[in-house]
């Protein structure tokens, strides 16, 4: 032990490392995050103070915030996969603490999802959807700049309104939603895909576990919803009354916004609902969901050929 005492010492007095340590040093205090903490700081902390935390202030300044250099959450370059530095002092000393980054919150919020509502799995190329895709694409050109407008002015908590996108079979509309969702995931934002046909079906099975009530809270509260292929599904009086209806009402109140795709436009939409399996003419009923869909989104067009 002693020898080693004596050559670490060796090291430390050593004028090579000594150069490298303050230039280390001057590079940490320089930064303007140390520089903030420390004015924040000012009346706690003495040079002893911030020369004994000097290793933690530089494993601070080292590591992505706010996901700032970290393309995405398999890419994260800290310490901890997902989990982002903060200073703090604590009894005269200062420390780092961890807490999930803003991409490991939308990344276990996903899984929550995935876990809870199945229909949330959607086909693989319209999880991989891009713009640059679309770039040269004229047919839905309309489309495409009311979809980034959306992305380029939407901020959490400001009433904004989503699409309504519909269309012919197969020109596009659930393409445009997955390239929608992957540009506001780059930003950071949360939002949900669910193919509606199947999200029916679930929601009538999930009855008998007892699921249904967190399932649908789960649709109501999701920052930005997306109800893929709305009108594909068989309607009945419970699925548009008491799933649909209390979903959109819900969203409707609290601003958040929602698009849909459909084969129908609006007219169209409403002509679905209003008669169910049994044959019953309900226009009242079906007209109170259109409502809160003109409520919650904008129509658009999406046209062009058959790209299946």
């Amino acid at each position: 032990m002693e020898k080693i005492n004596r050559t670490l010492k060796r090291i430390a007095s050593s004028e090579n490392f000594q150069k490298r340590y303050e230039k280390m040093r001057q590079e940490t205090l320089a930064h303007p995050a140390i520089k903030a903490f420390i004015r924040e700081h000012q009346d706690e902390l003495t040079n002893g103070i911030i020369d004994k935390g000097l290793n933690k202030l530089y494993e601070y300044i080292n590591q992505s915030k706010e996901c700032n250099k970290c393309e995405s959450l398999d890419t994260c370059v800290n310490m901890m996969k997902g989990y982002h530095p903060e200073l703090v002092l604590v009894r005269n000393s200062i420390d780092v603490t961890y807490e999930r980054c803003p991409r490991k919150i939308m990344d276990d919020e996903k899984r929550k999802n995935e876990q809870l509502i199945k229909s949330l799995y959607v086909p693989k190329d319209i999880l991989n959807a891009t713009f640059e895709n679309l770039a040269h694409d004229d047919s839905r050109i309309d489309a495409i700049k009311k979809s980034l407008s959306f992305i380029l002015h939407y901020e959490q908590g400001n009433p904004t309104k989503g699409l309504y996108l519909y269309g012919e079979f197969g020109v596009g509309k659930s393409y445009l939603l997955g390239a929608i969702a992957n540009k506001l995931a780059k930003k950071q934002i949360s939002s949900m895909i669910v193919y509606v046909p199947e999200l029916l079906r679930e929601l009538k099975s999930s009855i008998a576990d007892s699921t249904l009530n967190s399932k649908i809270e789960a649709l109501k509260k999701e920052p930005i919803l997306m109800l893929d292929d709305l009108g594909a599904e068989a309607v009945s009086s419970w699925t548009r009354d008491e799933v649909l209806g209390p979903i959109l009402q819900f969203r409707m109140l609290e601003s958040l916004p929602t698009f849909f795709t459909s084969n129908f436009d609006l007219k169209g939409l409403e002509h679905h609902l209003t008669y169910s399996q049994r044959g019953e003419e309900e226009k009242l009923k079906a007209r109170r969901i259109m409502e809160r869909i003109r409520s919650l989104s904008e129509p658009v067009l999406v046209d062009g050929p058959n790209r299946r």
